[in-house]
């Protein structure tokens, strides 16, 4: 089922002239209504008026997370206040929001581009769609509400938090479609145990899942777990809120929606494009968003753009999961080490649980130390000290394997990690502490 049959299968022929055209034309947009843009782009020597192809795009400047916080609360805006109809904003380490905003005009284009990602998974009108990400500021309960109601589905806007009732209401409400973190959608899994609830006995057929890298063995958890087809989804404030990309039901990457926004992937250290099929930093240009326009953000997400035509009938570039952010990649001795490296061991191990936290430290004038703590089972916990024992010595030899660095596995008892009701915490770094 494809929501937007024209857009969404749209000939690469085709797909390269609209981008072109929308390209030149919101550059242009940006230069004329955003003093940023104008300054950046006459600083690189640039006059929009002579982008004629899109590999022009690698010309243009780099916009960045630092540039949203410089310009708090609204100096990128392209339109007068008047015109805004509405505010969302994501938390930052300085304590200011990373701040967006809408016209009438980009609500209406985040609604569709939030229908093809539920249409991505089957969604119809005689689906009943329970939200549990955030609202309020947070752009994901929002923006996933307006894509459902689109589509005609029943919209129930749990928000996060309150666990234990949203069990009961996904039973009492029908709900075939859940929406939430991956790491979220396991805590109700396990919540829902506790009270002797089997999920996979509810109406629930399919989940879509994002704000937060997770791996495919995090993905055949959430299945198992809770009897469903777990579909990826990909966005960020910065460019629309969640509805960029998604999964469809053959899950083998997920769809860029590149009517609206144009994908790159660069290097993360010189910004140089790369091709189809290598790892790098995703970016992305807005092409049709009115207040505020973003050209080449760098998202920090570690990814890669696959052309190969799928099989639902989609020719839409697709970009791999998220493995990780460059922002909370780690070094330890030398290492770079994402979690989503660290998950993928740990899920392969029986007995152990979806639940684990990093811990990169260091004593005082010794070399970095790397810390893996992860919860299991009730009954390998019980077991004898000896079984407890033989796990660790595993799971740390697997790691080892992995990462190419040796790590300390210290097993805990359930619900020793922290849950939460959003995106998990997946690493501490205590070395600042020792830094200079």
């Amino acid at each position: 089922m494809i929501w937007n049959d024209e857009m969404e299968c749209l000939p690469r022929p085709e797909m390269d002239a609209l981008q072109l055209q929308r390209l030149q034309s919101r550059v242009r947009y940006a230069y004329e209504r955003v003093p940023f843009y104008r300054d950046a782009l006459n600083e690189a020597g640039i006059d929009p008026a002579g982008i004629s192809c899109l590999a022009d795009l690698q010309c243009l400047p780099f916009t960045r997370k630092n540039d949203f916080r410089d310009h708090y609360p609204f100096g990128l805006l392209a339109v007068p206040m008047d015109d805004v109809v509405r505010v969302h904003g994501s938390s930052g380490t300085t304590g200011k929001l990373t701040v967006v905003a809408y016209t009438q005009n980009d609500i209406g284009l985040w609604a569709e581009v939030m229908a093809r990602t539920l249409t991505c998974g089957g969604v119809t009108r005689r689906d009943i769609v329970h939200i549990g990400y955030g609202y309020g500021l947070f752009t994901g309960g929002l923006g996933v509400h307006y894509g459902a109601e689109r589509v005609g589905a029943t919209v129930i806007p749990m928000s996060s938090g309150n666990t234990a009732r949203q069990v009961m209401l996904l039973r009492d409400f029908g709900a075939t479609a859940i929406c939430c973190t991956p790491s979220y959608a396991l805590f109700l899994a396990e919540t829902a145990q506790e009270e002797g609830i089997d999920m996979r006995q509810s109406k629930l057929r399919v989940g879509f899942f994002g704000a937060e890298p997770w791996t495919d063995a995090m993905r055949r958890e959430i299945e198992e777990r809770l009897g469903i087809v777990a579909l990826d989804i990909y966005g960020l404030s910065e460019v629309t809120g969640p509805g960029v990309a998604s999964e469809c039901t053959e899950q083998c990457g997920m769809h860029i929606f590149e009517d609206h926004f144009l994908p790159e992937i660069v290097d993360p250290t010189t910004g140089t494009p790369l091709p189809y099929g290598e790892w790098g930093e995703l970016v992305f240009t807005t092409l049709t968003k009115e207040a505020l326009p973003v050209i080449r953000y760098r998202t920090g997400d570690i990814s890669r753009l696959v052309a190969e035509p799928c099989a639902c009938g989609r020719t839409t570039v697709r970009m791999d999961k998220i493995c990780g952010r460059s922002d909370d990649m780690i070094i330890v001795r030398g290492v770079n080490i994402f979690p989503s490296q660290v998950e993928s061991v740990l899920l392969r191990l029986k007995g152990v649980q979806p639940h684990y936290v990093i811990i990169a430290d260091r004593e005082r004038g010794a070399m970095d130390t790397l810390e893996v703590w992860v919860e299991v089972s009730e009954n390998i916990f019980s077991d004898q000290l000896g079984d407890l024992a033989d796990l660790q010595k595993g799971a740390e030899l697997a790691l080892q394997e992995v990462l190419g660095i040796s790590a300390r596995v210290k097993l805990v008892e359930p619900h020793r990690i922290e849950r939460s009701m959003g995106k998990a915490k997946r690493v501490i770094d205590r070395r600042d502490a020792y830094r200079s």
